[in-house]
């Protein structure tokens, strides 16, 4: 249990985890490079091709999400732009909320998916798929 740890060992675990985060990170954006993504832009594709359970490869709210992404939302919305701008995405105003904006992946930007997905999920392997559990 997390409470019983000393402190010292919560910090060497923190550490550990964000030195696994940063080197898988720096994997993915180096390997994705090749295709025109970074380790982020390939997160959106892969959010909004999957989609949710009730709604496969639906639209998403910028708002929604940013909160699936781990990115503030003018980062995703610059990196949205991004997107869009390559003809992976389309986003327009929620006609339900004007303030809101709707994101959905392109038939441009499933093809991008499916052809990097298989690159993406070798590095994970590469990179988490030995890692022993703490």
């Amino acid at each position: 249990m997390a409470a019983e740890k000393p402190e010292r060992l919560l910090v060497e675990e923190w550490r550990d985890i964000l030195e696994v985060h940063a080197r898988t990170t720096c994997e993915l954006d180096r390997e994705l490079h090749a295709f025109g993504l970074g380790a982020s832009d390939f997160e959106v594709l892969d959010v909004l091709a999957r989609g949710r359970d009730e709604d496969p490869g639906g639209a998403f709210r910028v708002q929604e999400l940013a909160s699936r992404i781990h990115l503030s939302q003018s980062a995703l919305s610059r990196l949205i732009g991004r997107l869009e701008k390559d003809g992976l995405v389309a986003r327009w105003m929620c006609s339900e909320d004007r303030r809101g904006v709707s994101v959905e992946i392109t038939d441009a930007g499933r093809t991008r998916h499916a052809e990097v997905l298989p690159v993406q999920r070798a590095v994970l392997t590469r990179m988490l798929g030995e890692r022993p559990k703490p």
